[in-house]
């Protein structure tokens, strides 16, 4: 089976770790960063897809995808 992910978040120190945490578990990166900003908060948010091929398994919707 193929998972999809979209990690979103505040684009802080925080979310490079989760991705970094996501790339070194086995996740891929599936095209380019997202950016837009947040003016109601002044900030500026990130997204980031990827996607992870788990042999031998197959989908069903009630995957915790974080646990791969």
């Amino acid at each position: 089976m193929k998972l999809y992910r979209m990690i979103t978040g505040v684009d802080d120190n925080a979310f490079c770790h989760r991705i970094s945490k996501a790339v070194s578990n086995g996740w891929e990166l599936a095209g380019s960063a997202s950016l837009t900003f947040d003016p109601t908060k002044e900030r500026i948010i990130c997204g980031q897809a990827i996607t992870k091929e788990v042999p031998g398994e197959d989908y069903h919707g009630d995957l915790t995808l974080s646990d791969y």
